[in-house]
């Protein structure tokens, strides 16, 4: 599938910078980031959810030790 991104001389100039090190193109340095990123927001949404759970669970507790 094709797409078109446009990019500033800051942003082609780092992904230059970037591709060159790693010895890959341009276009793999943008796919490794955006695979990356969304491995990050659904790593972080697996700790939201059992943040949430915890503290679910164990109110009455952190409640307790609130009013210690």
């Amino acid at each position: 599938m094709a797409m078109t991104l446009r990019t500033d001389d800051e942003l082609d100039q780092a992904l230059s910078e970037l591709a060159k090190a790693e010895g890959v193109s341009k276009q793999e340095v943008v796919r490794r980031a955006v695979l990356a990123r969304r491995g990050s927001l659904t790593h972080r949404e697996r700790i939201d959810t059992i943040a949430t759970q915890a503290m679910a669970d164990y109110q009455d507790a952190l409640d307790r030790l609130g009013s210690v």
